[in-house]
């Protein structure tokens, strides 16, 4: 449990602590500022930043600063050097010896032996042939041999490896020496950071229609435009870093500096990246630096034949829900490893920033097992939070916004902790956003719990806007999590079976459908307008994919069915996902014209539990919507603070698969009459049951 500070106990000591603290922490006062209820914890925000700053001074004293500590990949691993030999090197302290074997060597497993360093490290250089030419040429197959402390012999693959694959029915992954004559040339450079963030959620494998792995070159060609089309300006790449368990959705990862070959070649990856550059898009990695997969054989599990090296021993070592390894974020080679492998994924495939996963899991003790994080303070700060990797994570927001200044970092908590999105300077975490993670699990619980007439106003209204000040989030209404098996998309939970036989145009709209479609399109827009300063879409659900997400696994036969994206859905003219996609669509660009997303929190005027309405303004729009199942207003008084208005957004129009109950051609002038807290009010003079307007 925390500690905090309390003026009652000893006020010259208080006064002394937060002034020790104040002129430790460059712009705490800025912080306490915003938060008041935070100065009891000023100390707790004090030694987090003083560890940050004595690592970093560290690094600088002991490796010439963190732009060279970060460059770990530059010479672990393998590398061909200018004379056409071969420098290798690893970290394996618990190691009694390691070689170098693979196809070069007709795998002798003894014959290159690496010479032992200090501190756990091991080097060998091997020289060219005669000609000159590299002894290990690109494409073959290699691994490290480790004669463990017991007298094991392990065949291990490099931490570093930059590509490994799997063969036919091979069980394990096998290390492939990637070094291409000619590396791809990226052809544009890093668009400018938007300054609204819509991320369209992305996974390479799931992106076609057909039952199939899709690749690199297919979410390029086919995807790429789709995104582009749906006004989104950031893609979330997931399931990039090679995980050995495609049902793993990624975040088991066995190589965490290959690019996985199940969709490809590194060069495919690059290209996409550069693509989506061309469009003025910019890319995040889903990166996993939570956890580790156990694999041993083509993982970091033993690396060296201990159970510690990357991770922790024992115990704090495993997550046991997760059933994988925790990285030991105090070690100095763990630290260089990390870091340099965030590096790596921004420099040699030039992605634009983040989304850290599992930050919860890294910022306390218990990983957020069982807790229900009430937003008591005293949660967030005291004995079990492990302040390591919370350090670690501010040196890794420090690292990527100091390469890449534009850089996005984004933190998957759900747990609130505060000033996580602050400054470092002002004592927080570095990052630029979180995932506003309880927005979604409240439209699952609203459509599986209560019937439409229930739906209380005050609870969304709240769910939506309660977020930290000054801390941005990204908003979303559903995205990956939302899907997997045992759950279900919004436009299932929705519509259903129905969506298997009243989804065409040339059958008369049921209740379920009409209402289905109508109220995923409110949902959207008004997480969109309301929830955060970003907004995130899992890829196809902008169309209301049906169904949910489920990798080919033993329990379904090895099945691709349920892991694809059915695009084709939405292209087909006779059938009504055209309409929520072409709604998708315009919220998009109308956000884009207005900037709603980067203006400031929105004002909400109007919350009414009877007429199940909820008016709000932001960036000059006037949003207004009619949740009420059955009834629609005439006439109807909106408070406001502006002047005269124009439909700029109807989800009841046409194009959308509305009904089209509104003059489009009207004009709405408000007058100088005070209503539900604002100046001046108008008469809209229809609000359409299930609808949303946008002035």
């Amino acid at each position: 449990m925390a500690a905090p500070m309390t003026p009652a106990a000893r006020p010259e000591d208080y006064e002394a602590a937060l002034n020790a603290a104040l002129a430790d922490v460059p712009e705490l006062a800025r912080l306490l500022e915003i938060d008041p209820y935070l100065k009891p914890y000023a100390v707790d925000f004090q030694r987090r930043y003083k560890q940050f700053s004595q690592i970093l001074k560290n690094i600088g004293e002991n490796e010439g600063g963190i732009d060279k500590f970060s460059r770990g990949y530059e010479s672990f691993g393998v590398h061909r050097c200018a004379d056409g030999g071969l420098y290798c090197k690893e970290w394996a302290p618990g190691a009694e010896g390691v070689f170098l074997t693979g196809d070069f060597n007709g795998w002798n497993p003894f014959s290159y032996p690496y010479k032992k360093l200090d501190y756990g490290k091991w080097e060998l250089y091997i020289p060219p042939k005669q000609n000159k030419s590299v002894l290990v040429p690109h494409g073959s197959k290699l691994k490290v041999v480790i004669t463990s402390k017991s007298g094991e012999i392990l065949y291990r693959i490099s931490p570093w490896a930059k590509y490994v694959v799997r063969e036919g029915d091979n069980v394990n992954y096998d290390w492939i020496h990637w070094d291409p004559e000619h590396s791809y040339e990226f052809k544009h450079s890093r668009p400018k950071k938007p300054r609204s963030l819509r991320i369209y959620e992305s996974h390479v494998g799931i992106s076609s229609h057909e039952g199939k792995v899709a690749s690199y070159k297919h979410f390029t060609c086919n995807v790429l435009p789709r995104i582009k089309g749906l006004g989104y300006n950031c893609i979330q790449l997931m399931a990039i870093m090679e995980h050995a368990y495609y049902a793993s959705f990624g975040y088991q990862i066995t190589s965490f500096f290959a690019a996985s070959s199940r969709y490809g070649t590194p060069e495919e990856l690059q290209e996409l990246v550069d693509t989506a550059h061309s469009m003025g898009i910019i890319v995040l990695l889903d990166v996993v630096h939570s956890h580790a997969s156990k694999n041993s054989a083509d993982g970091l599990n033993m690396f060296d034949g201990t159970d510690s090296c990357y991770f922790h021993s024992g115990p704090r070592g495993t997550h046991d829900l997760w059933d994988s390894r925790l990285f030991a974020y105090s070690s100095w080679e763990v630290l260089r490893f990390l870091l340099s492998n965030i590096r790596w994924w921004l420099e040699e495939y030039r992605f634009d920033g983040f989304r850290f996963d599992g930050v919860t899991s890294m910022l306390y003790h218990h990983h957020g097992v069982g807790q229900g994080f009430s937003g008591d303070y005293s949660e967030y700060f005291g004995l079990q939070v492990d302040e390591d990797a919370l350090t670690y994570l501010m040196l890794a927001n420090h690292l990527v916004h100091t390469l890449c200044p534009d850089s996005i970092t984004i933190a998957e908590d759900v747990s609130g902790m505060p000033a996580l999105c602050s400054p470092i300077s002002q004592g927080g975490g570095g990052f630029d956003y979180r995932l506003a993670m309880a927005i979604p699990d409240k439209w699952i619980q609203l459509l599986k719990e209560f019937k439409d007439e229930d739906w209380n106003m005050g609870d969304i209204v709240y769910t939506l806007t309660n977020r930290r000040y000054l801390e941005k989030c990204i908003a979303y209404a559903e995205s990956h999590d939302q899907a997997l098996v045992g759950d279900k998309s919004l436009a299932f939970w929705l519509m259903d079976a129905e969506m298997y036989t009243n989804m065409s145009v040339l059958t008369p709209f049921t209740p379920v459908i009409d209402r289905g479609i109508q109220l995923h399109k409110m949902i959207r827009l008004i997480t969109h307008g309301l929830g955060g300063e970003g907004y995130l879409n899992f890829m196809g659900n902008e169309f209301g994919h049906p169904e949910w997400l489920d990798f080919p696994r033993k329990g379904n036969n090895e099945s691709y069915h349920y892991a694809r994206r059915q695009f084709h859905l939405t292209d087909d003219d006779l059938l009504r996902y055209k309409f929520l996609n072409n709604f998708d669509r315009d919220m998009n660009r109308l956000e884009e014209r207005y900037g709603w997303l980067a203006a400031p929190q929105a004002y909400v005027s109007e919350k009414h539990e009877g007429n199940k309405v909820i008016a709000f303004e932001r960036a000059g729009l006037l949003f207004i919507f009619n949740f009420h199942p059955s009834k629609s207003y005439t006439d109807y008084r909106v408070g406001t603070a502006f002047c005269t208005f124009k439909i700029v957004l109807d989800s009841d129009a046409a194009e959308y698969g509305g009904h089209q109950r509104l003059d489009h051609s009207t004009d709405f002038f408000s007058e100088a009459f005070e209503h539900n807290g604002r100046p001046c009010s108008l008469l809209v003079s229809n609000i359409s049951v299930n609808d949303t307007v946008q002035l």
